[in-house]
């Protein structure tokens, strides 16, 4: 049996304050236009695999990932 057939469905779990943000980044931002505390959201996001983060130019850059 195939790892597909077993799971049907795969989802990252996604807390209500990070799906909040996550709505808000369309494209690429700088990480520094966040505050402190989506800062760390953000990071929580990049673990998940949800937000990827770019060098672009010496700044740093995150955007979401397709899912």
């Amino acid at each position: 049996m195939k790892l597909n057939e077993l799971i049907s469905s795969f989802e990252i779990f996604v807390s209500n304050e990070e799906r909040s943000l996550l709505e808000n980044i369309t494209k690429p931002v700088p990480l520094s236009s966040f505050d402190e505390r989506d800062q760390v959201i953000i990071n929580n996001l990049i673990r998940k695999s949800v937000i990827s983060k770019i060098l672009y130019n010496d700044i740093v850059m995150v955007m979401p990932n397709e899912f």
